[in-house]
């Protein structure tokens, strides 16, 4: 193969490779904020689309910071039209994507003001620019103790779930006992 067909071979690759990771986009306005890394948008023909902030999590509601991540994230993009580049539907109907208005990424955004985590175990979503950029994003939130990390001991997002999965379970078979101990025999 002759230099200038290789050349035109390695541009064709990487042109595809490119087109592959940006995926699809969606554009449409936002119509509400669910929590700190969710969001519904109206596109214009006026379907709905639950959008799961990729690349972050957020503290639940209930759970501490999970108020004000919700707010900073409406504050952020509440009634605005923005831009979310996804690759996929994930199991639950939600659309992860990265959201953008006026160029500028949400989801970044939320961990630079101290948040939302990233989601170390969704990275693989993520292109290699976005997992430096939102690791590098958490690393500078906690050293300057931005929103949650003001907390002397922070529980992370997922951990909370794992607790109150944890707790329900524990709950459930305290009432089971507690059935079945009343039962006369």
């Amino acid at each position: 193969m002759n230099i200038p067909m290789r050349r035109f071979s390695l541009f064709l690759t990487l042109v595809i490779v490119h087109s592959l990771a940006l995926g699809e986009t969606l554009t449409g306005g936002v119509v509400s904020v669910t929590d700190g890394d969710s969001l519904v948008i109206l596109d214009a023909s006026n379907t709905r689309h639950k959008i799961r902030l990729q690349g972050i999590d957020a503290p639940e509601p209930g759970q501490a910071f999970g108020t004000k991540s919700k707010e900073h994230l409406a504050d952020l993009v509440a009634g605005k039209s923005v831009v979310v580049e996804y690759s996929e539907y994930d199991s639950k109907e939600l659309v992860p994507g990265k959201v953008l208005f006026n160029d500028q990424d949400m989801n970044l955004q939320q961990i630079e003001a101290g948040m939302a985590w990233h989601y170390v175990k969704y990275e693989g979503e993520q292109t290699a620019a976005d997992r430096i950029a939102y690791s590098d994003a958490e690393r500078e939130a906690r050293r300057l103790k931005h929103g949650l990390w003001q907390d002397a001991n922070p529980v992370a997002p997922w951990n909370y779930r794992q607790a109150k999965r944890e707790q329900k379970k524990a709950m459930e078979a305290f009432e089971i006992r507690s059935v079945t101990r009343d039962k006369p025999y």
